[in-house]
């Protein structure tokens, strides 16, 4: 199976993608981890998608079309966090043609703008490992500290109230002609994403069927 998992920021895509991963045994491709990984390193790509992730704006399609050719592949595999807008949409379709593959289904984890809001702004991700919690709904057994390494958890700089407003006015700009370009190809799943990650998953996993 091979799953793109769509959403705005703060929809539950990490979230979900990791149970569905698990569920299905499918290899989760992150484009967003694979980005902060370039910027821990403070390599070239790394700088550069940097000065685009703190204000809030997408990476061009340029910048994010050199990773992709080089991690996707394969015929089980779920998509987090790419494609964002049409024309990435007809280069991934591109990349994976040159293999004979294609994307058996979009699911379209579904948001309003004070959701997403709320979700982010209580964010927390861990420094070390990348973990994320939240303050309300997934918690830390001790504050501030990852359950997973002891490390640090932080506020990431994008998840700040200001920042969050830009990336959903970019993502509503964006998004429309990407769900008709899979609506048009009988492959969009739309699911509601409000409510915790059990019932989220349990509406994804009914729609699948």
């Amino acid at each position: 199976m091979k799953i793109i998992l769509f959403g705005a920021p703060g929809s539950g895509k990490g979230t979900q993608s990791t149970v569905l991963c698990d569920y299905f045994k499918l290899r989760r491709i992150s484009l967003g981890d694979i980005f902060r990984e370039e910027v821990k390193k403070d390599s070239e790509l790394g700088r550069e998608v940097k000065n685009y992730m703190e204000k809030g704006l997408l990476v061009p399609d340029e910048l994010v079309s050199r990773i992709v050719e080089e991690n996707v592949s394969g015929d089980n595999f779920l998509l987090d966090g790419y494609p964002r807008n049409i024309n990435q949409a007809k280069t991934l379709e591109a990349i994976l043609k040159k293999q004979g593959n294609d994307i058996d289904v979009f699911i379209n984890l579904e948001v309003d703008e004070k959701t997403i809001i709320d979700r982010l702004s209580k964010r927390l991700v861990c420094k070390k490992c990348g973990v994320n919690y939240h303050l309300v709904n997934m918690p830390p057994k001790n504050d501030k500290i990852c359950d997973s390494c002891s490390s640090e958890l932080v506020q990431r700089k994008d998840d700040k109230p200001e920042v969050i407003k830009k990336r959903w006015e970019v993502f509503l700009k964006e998004n429309k002609s990407l769900l008709d370009f899979y609506k048009k190809k009988n492959k969009l799943l739309t699911v509601d994403a409000r409510g915790n990650k059990d019932e989220v998953f349990a509406r994804i996993k009914d729609k699948l069927s």
